[in-house]
């Protein structure tokens, strides 16, 4: 049985995004491009979407890697020897988890976004999977016998926090703006006219507005979509 909005909202803000970026943050061994075979759409999506071991609760970073271990076991011994690390070095395995990690915690937000949509279209109208991904379809929305591609599209270096829509080759692609984690470290404006404020850029996040805001921020610092973004398509 799939996982439901509020128990993956829940899954979302207990995950310690501080401790996980500290861990990784200087780790960017493994960067080159990795073949299908040990990529980790695939369980990801399992785990979190599909919840395909039927668990009660969705599996933390920790679990999930040991599944990812599991189901790549071989294949990235193989990818290890051709791209030319010893066998002796540790930095491969350290490398690999730190890339897998920010695969990880970019897709969970993704699917969290699914949930969201699913709330607004209805049970069952959501479908994801890596096949889609690669056609750059993050949700493809089915009702009433039609379908609705949609991609969502992030940035960090637009100055205002709104989402757009566009039709681009039969999908809609929402643009969303995402403020860095140093941003909210110092949200205050230091010199000008504005000193003292809240910078621009970060009110829709600190005066969040549960009616008409279509991002929220998690205290954890995970930024995710609101079911308004999604009602827009109805």
């Amino acid at each position: 049985m799939k996982y439901i909005l509020p128990q993956f909202s829940d899954f979302l803000k207990d995950v310690r995004l501080d401790i996980y970026r500290q861990k990784y943050v200087s780790i960017k061994i493994v960067e080159m491009d990795l073949p299908e075979e040990i990529q980790a759409l695939k369980t990801i999506y399992e785990q979190y979407w599909e919840n395909k071991n039927s668990l009660k609760e969705p599996p933390t970073f920790d679990e999930y890697y040991k599944i990812y271990l599991k189901d790549t076991n071989g294949k990235r011994q193989k990818f290890r020897e051709k791209s030319g690390f010893d066998s002796n070095c540790t930095c491969f395995d350290r490398g690999l988890e730190a890339r897998i990690y920010r695969t990880w915690a970019s897709l969970i937000t993704q699917i969290h976004a699914g949930y969201v949509a699913e709330s607004v279209f209805g049970k069952g109208s959501i479908q994801m999977s890596p096949e889609l991904d690669h056609k750059g379809i993050d949700f493809l929305v089915i009702k009433n016998g039609n379908q609705l591609k949609i991609q969502v599209k992030k940035s960090s270096h637009r100055l205002e926090s709104r989402i757009e829509r566009k039709l681009e080759k039969d999908i809609h692609i929402i643009n969303y703006f995402v403020p860095s984690a140093s941003d909210f470290g110092n949200p205050y404006y230091k010199v000008g006219e504005n000193k003292g404020k809240i910078k621009q850029q970060l009110l829709a996040f600190v005066e969040f507005d549960p009616k008409n805001g279509v991002l929220q921020r998690y205290d954890n610092g995970f930024i995710v979509f609101t079911p308004k973004v999604f009602e827009s398509f109805l």
